[in-house]
């Protein structure tokens, strides 16, 4: 039997486990099991964000259910493709599940794509999946900490990169919301290594998260939320949003008026809290979609290269993280469902991890 998690698309709390028959495959088609997989915070912005990019649609369920993507390892138990064998361990976007059939297309040494015909017109980063037979031991040691840290990282990396590629848009500082998350902790860790010409990185975050902020060393300046009203609005300013909170992102637009040069929203870690919807914006807040300059880099740099550079930023960050990260294991349908509620309740720390199972 398939096992699945599904979650009501107008309603993230409420869950059902469906059990559904293991399908006879077709010629082209393999079967992985799903060993494990990541649950963060950013599976919740799937969900919130899921029928304007589309993430409900990899995996499709009966409306009104939906199944939110996890980033893990899976292994392949069957197999009707050559050069594909049954053992093989893969890395990518999974559905929270314990099976999934695929049909693997542009196949290489290292990596193939899931050519099955609904992710036809997906975005491509989702549909790639990695072949770990041939990763260094360096990597293979870091299985959680990539399923967990490395999706998250990699937005990361090409957040920076995008504030890069526009010459930070004129700002002399980054304001990064909601900087105890792991995407916000990513981002002010590149931001603080940046060289000549670096901007300020300021951190925001709530009074109970400031001590865990200013512990990773990365900001410049850690405010609460509450302080957002004291802060300097003559300084011309970029916002990277991962909250998702509308009083957060109002405040800011507020207080700095014209000097907000750029304001983008990349998560949801306040999903519950009301948006930022104004009428007429001075600086418009728009939603970054990574993808977007996966492929310009793509073009820029020769396909591969920002993945192959987010990828070595998302292993030092993982290391330098060690001694900061708590990994929870959680093992069955009932402890997934379990865990993802305490991801939309906003109940899991940001020094937690969750490494899952559905079986």
């Amino acid at each position: 039997m398939i096992t699945q998690i599904q979650v009501r698309r107008s309603s993230f709390a409420e869950t059902q486990v469906v059990s559904l028959d293991m399908p006879d495959l077709a010629e082209g088609e393999i079967l992985v099991a799903i060993d494990k997989f990541a649950m963060t915070a950013n599976n919740v912005s799937y969900a919130l964000s899921g029928d304007m990019i589309g993430y409900w649609k990899f995996f499709p369920a009966a409306e009104p259910w939906g199944i939110v993507p996890v980033w893990g390892f899976a292994d392949v138990v069957a197999s009707q493709v050559p050069g594909i064998a049954v053992g093989e361990r893969i890395w990518g976007f999974l559905p929270m599940a314990s099976h999934l059939v695929m049909r693997p297309a542009a196949v290489t040494d290292r990596s193939f794509t899931d050519s099955v015909g609904h992710r036809a017109e997906l975005p491509a980063l989702y549909n790639n999946y990695q072949r770990t037979s041939g990763d260094p031991a360096a990597l293979t040691a870091m299985e959680d900490e990539r399923c967990a840290l490395f999706p998250l990282f990699s937005t990361s990396y090409v957040l920076y990169d995008y504030l890069v590629d526009n010459a930070f848009f004129g700002a002399q500082q980054v304001l990064v919301g909601s900087a105890s998350s792991k995407t916000g902790l990513g981002l002010t860790n590149l931001l603080s290594r940046h060289g000549d010409g670096r901007p300020r990185v300021v951190g925001l975050t709530s009074p109970g998260n400031v001590g865990f902020v200013e512990g990773l060393g990365t900001c410049d300046e850690v405010v609460t939320y509450d302080a957002i009203g004291a802060m300097d609005p003559s300084i011309p300013t970029a916002f990277v949003d991962m909250s998702g909170a509308g009083e957060v992102v109002s405040a800011i637009h507020v207080r700095f008026g014209p000097q907000l040069r750029f304001s983008c929203a990349v998560g949801a870690t306040h999903w519950g809290a009301g948006r930022y919807r104004p009428e007429h914006p001075a600086t418009p807040h728009a939603f970054f979609f990574a993808p977007a300059q996966f492929a310009k880099r793509d073009l820029d740099w020769g396909p591969g290269e920002i993945m192959r550079r987010a990828q070595t930023e998302s292993v030092r960050i993982a290391a330098e993280m060690k001694g900061n990260l708590e990994i929870r294991y959680e093992n069955g349908s009932d402890a997934v469902t379990a865990a993802w509620s305490g991801l939309v309740g906003n109940r899991i720390a940001p020094n937690m991890a969750i490494m899952a199972s559905v079986t």
